[in-house]
């Protein structure tokens, strides 16, 4: 039976959290993900549940810390955002290559500089090719409903690799919404007890974690790596249809809304998810045929599986809350092409920058984005900027 809750995306992690009880939460304050560790760790004090909480000096100690404690056998979480992630770079890499099931919320805020504490993916975005598998966050329900999902699948024999799952700060981390949470025994059972095949304090099969690995080795222990990657997308629906079972939520690789007959569409991560649906029905009831692909698991990422859900649109906007860089777009758009490369008569596509710094995003604002497009669609031109940025002041 599931329980009704008023709750910020913060607090329903941090619930998520409790209900899976870990052994050791390293963890270091910055905003926005600060509300996550301060709301566990007065669970701890409370005795709710039996972590060892471990408060650090800085982010990389916090991984270097989670990297310590799941290496020697420990079901380990952490929270970060921002320069937090960033100082965690060099760490991000050891935990994904020693293969180690950490599980991590990220409250996506933009990186300095300029300095801003307000939402947009540069952080996560930037942390796409360390080798985590990353979940994103439409709202507080998915929040919750994901980090849960994300300790089995991290814990999953044929992925052992850690796991983010990313909401957007402040604006689902601190806005408090209705939600449904699952009864503690339901969720214990879901995740089980966490039961290691291989650990630095098994003494009866002694091992070492991030030795040197030389040239004649390196190469077969990535290749490893990303068969990890390749198999976590296989457990991630296999996951997602066990946790419907006891939430009657279905979660995929990413949802569709108002897809299969829409002519033109958006492809959005997080939040921005909810505002795009209100102007896809504001837009419907005029008669228009828009749609929207919103993208659940980015890494790994579900190439086969969108180009086939995109393969009929005439034209594609691919909404980006971060800036790649490389005067050719942004991450998202970047594989969104790659996906779409070999599909014959595949959509046109343009690429927008936008909401970053948490800069707004409105309904009026999606409308302009698909009045673009029904230019492009209508002439089969995507204009001299196929990659722009929206509501910008030139």
């Amino acid at each position: 039976m599931s329980i009704r809750e008023r709750l910020s995306g913060n607090e329903a992690v941090a619930i998520a959290m409790k209900q899976i009880n870990p052994d050791v939460m390293p963890a270091f304050p910055i905003t926005p993900s600060t509300e996550i560790p301060q709301y566990f760790s007065s669970y701890v004090a409370n005795g709710e549940v039996e972590t060892e909480f471990v408060p650090v000096e800085s982010e990389h100690s916090a991984m270097s810390a989670c990297i310590g404690s799941c290496a020697a056998g420990a079901r380990t979480v952490t929270a970060t955002s921002s320069c937090g992630l960033a100082l965690m770079w060099e760490a991000l890499y050891l935990a994904a290559s020693n293969k180690l099931p950490i599980t991590m919320a990220v409250v996506n805020r933009a990186l300095s500089g300029p300095i801003n504490i307000n939402a947009d993916h540069s952080d996560s975005m930037g942390a796409r090719d360390s080798g985590w598998v990353q979940i994103y966050s439409e709202d507080n329900q998915e929040a919750y409903d994901n980090y849960i999902q994300a300790v089995r699948i991290a814990e999953h024999k044929d992925v052992q690799l850690p796991v983010m799952v990313c909401q957007d700060g402040f604006i689902t981390s601190h806005a408090v919404t209705n939600l449904n949470l699952l009864e503690d025994e339901v969720v214990k059972d879901f995740v089980k007890e966490y039961e290691p095949e291989m650990f630095l304090l098994n003494s009866g099969a002694p091992m070492s974690v991030g030795p040197y690995d030389t040239q004649h080795h390196y190469m077969e222990h990535k290749r490893q790596q990303a068969q990890s990657m390749n198999d976590a997308k296989e457990v991630i629906l296999q996951v997602a249809e066990e946790y419907e079972k006891i939430s009657g939520r279905k979660y995929g690789l990413f949802e569709t809304y108002k897809l299969d007959d829409a002519d033109v569409a958006l492809v959005i991560i997080n939040s921005a998810a909810g505002t795009a649906k209100d102007a896809i029905d504001e837009l419907r009831a005029e008669g228009k045929k828009v749609g929207l692909l919103k993208i659940r698991v980015f890494r790994p990422f579900p190439a086969e599986e969108i180009a086939e859900a995109l393969k009929h649109l005439k034209a594609i906007a691919v909404m980006d809350r971060s800036e790649g860089f490389s005067s050719q777009g942004g991450p998202v758009c970047a594989e969104i092409k790659s996906a779409l490369y070999d599909v014959e008569d595949r959509p046109q596509i343009i690429n927008y920058i936008y909401g970053i710094g948490g800069r707004d995003v409105r309904v009026e604002n999606i409308k302009e984005v698909f009045a673009e497009l029904e230019k492009v669609k209508n002439t089969g031109d995507t204009g001299a900027e196929a990659y722009r940025y929206l509501s910008v002041r030139e």
